[in-house]
């Protein structure tokens, strides 16, 4: 390996040489660290957005490595003299459009709805960038000690993948809880900022006063443009988020898991509950869909009944209006929804209290998992969760999943109801529910009800022992649902009969493919 000499033209250093190369390593590993965090915010607002997707993810990842290998090839072409100051500005930019990335990205979600290009544009400028910070730190180091081009490419690489993996392991523990997707940025874009200056302040020397003085300026504007963006970014946030609702927002909050949005209309008669910007219900006619999915399925025998999903009561509520229900579990993933439900006062008279009745007992896990582990038998189990938009989700509506309820949960002479999303909207993604339900070795009757804020929505009613029949045994009167409209729900006319579809397994989640597909557009 080629040994590469000094440069006649080394800078003047305020330090050391030693401490010089320590310094500049420092600098590659402030690179590393908010080049991987600007990938990882874009990441997780597109998870915040539209639930968290492998395909999203791989687009990201994939344009940002993609542009990162141009940014290299262009970087590596930068001429000597030229190193430093093209460094400096460098950052300047990287730290202004990383920093502002989250925002940016929100805006262009909520008032534009140009998210996705937004997203290709931003990941190819930003990889683009963070790609030709190694061949120009390579080249400074280099001129600040002759060394083998091999030994100059590790180190710089030890630094770069050491920063990666630091931040890797940060960001989803300590950087997203605590600062949100948009602080977070911000942060790296004025960490990112500061590296520019330390290399400016370092390597002053080789530049010429009226350079080195305009570059500092830069790096104010820098910050000075990061600071009042933290400082406004609240209201920014406020703003574009309040345009993606109908209504006012009277509650907004980040979970560990996702984000809860609460709206209430200005005559305070309809309240939604909307995760990940997904609305769960409108108060004004979830009474339709929680009787659809409770009552069939309590037809039969029900002194034990499992929730799965339904952290907000409802569906809890009309299991407890049954007088012989000796126990009702209910397994929610984010405690943050329970606490809500149990607390905010138009929420808890929705659900009239019903996650503190003696009977009821709430348990924070993820299903799929609880149900591997737990021995319990169920007379009836109620799964309410989320639609299948995204990966972890699509996990839930699986012949694995569904397997699991027969085998561990269900009791002899058991029964299943699955909410199975919309048979107009998205037909393929609900028959493939209502035959993975059947794959699991259960047989099935699918049924739909009308539903205004959600349109035609569908359920799935199963049994591991034979065909179960549509009927009701309410325990009172009920609001929406009784004999003749339940009879009418089991007929589908012809736009929205079965279609033909593959079943959705862990290794072929085909669920999500339906479920994008349908939806779409609408």
């Amino acid at each position: 390996m080629a040994v590469v000499p000094a440069s006649a033209s080394t800078p003047a250093l305020p330090v050391g040489a030693r401490t010089a190369r320590r310094l500049l390593l420092f600098a590659t590993l402030v690179c590393a660290i908010c080049g991987f965090a600007y990938e990882l915010v874009i990441v997780a607002l597109g998870t915040v957005l539209f639930g968290s997707s492998v395909e999203q993810t791989a687009l990201v990842l994939g344009t940002f490595v993609a542009a990162m290998g141009l940014g290299a090839w262009v970087g590596g072409r930068v001429p000597e003299r030229r190193v430093v100051e093209s460094f400096v500005a460098l950052e300047a930019a990287i730290a202004l459009l990383g920093g502002l990335s989250a925002l940016a990205l929100f805006a262009a979600y909520a008032w534009l709805d140009l998210y996705a290009p937004a997203v290709r544009v931003l990941s190819v400028a930003l990889g683009a960038m963070v790609g030709a910070e190694l061949p120009l730190l390579a080249a400074i180091l280099q001129r600040l000690r002759a060394e083998r081009t091999g030994r100059t490419v590790g180190t710089l690489l030890a630094a770069d993948y050491v920063g990666a993996f630091a931040v890797g392991l940060a960001f989803p523990l300590l950087v997203l809880p605590t600062l949100g997707q948009t602080q977070a940025a911000l942060a790296f874009g004025a960490l990112n900022a500061a590296g520019g200056a330390l290399m400016l302040w370092l390597l002053r020397g080789a530049l010429t006063a009226r350079t080195a003085g305009f570059m500092a300026v830069v790096l104010a504007g820098v910050f000075g443009a990061l600071g009042i963006a933290a400082w406004r970014a609240g209201d920014i946030q406020a703003s574009a988020r309040q345009a993606l609702y109908d209504d006012p927002i009277s509650l907004q909050e980040r979970s560990a898991i996702q984000e809860i949005v609460l709206t209430r209309s200005i005559d305070g008669r309809d309240t939604r509950l909307f995760l990940n910007g997904d609305l769960q219900f409108s108060s004004v006619d979830e009474h339709r869909y929680h009787e659809a999915l409770v009552h069939p399925a309590m037809a039969a025998a029900h002194e034990r009944v499992l929730i799965l999903g339904g952290g907000d009561g409802l569906a809890l509520r009309e299991v407890l209006r049954y007088r012989d229900v000796r126990s009702a579990t209910l397994v929610e993933l984010d405690p943050a929804v329970v606490r809500l439900a149990r607390q905010d006062a138009r929420l808890r008279e929705l659900n009239a209290g019903a996650l503190d009745d003696p009977r009821a007992k709430v348990v924070t896990a993820d299903a799929f998992s609880w149900l591997r582990r737990q021995g319990e038998r169920f007379d009836v189990v109620i799964i309410d969760l989320p639609d299948p938009d995204s990966a972890d989700l699509a996990k839930l509506y699986s012949t694995e999943m569904y397997g699991l309820v027969r085998e561990r949960a269900l009791a002899p002479g058991g029964r299943l109801v699955v909410q199975a999303g919309s048979p107009y909207f998205a037909p393929e993604a609900f028959w493939c529910i209502e035959g993975t339900v059947a794959a699991a070795g259960m047989d099935t009757r699918a049924y739909h009800v009308d539903v205004p804020s959600f349109g035609d929505w569908g359920f799935v009613l199963a049994a591991a022992e034979g065909s179960p029949p549509l009927g009701l045994r309410p325990p009172g009167p009920t609001r929406f649902l009784d004999e003749r409209v339940l009879a009418a729900a089991a007929v589908f006319p012809r736009d929205r009969r079965r279609v033909p579809v593959e079943a959705s397994s862990l290794d072929r989640p085909t669920i999500l493919t339906y479920a994008r597909r349908g939806w779409r557009g609408t």
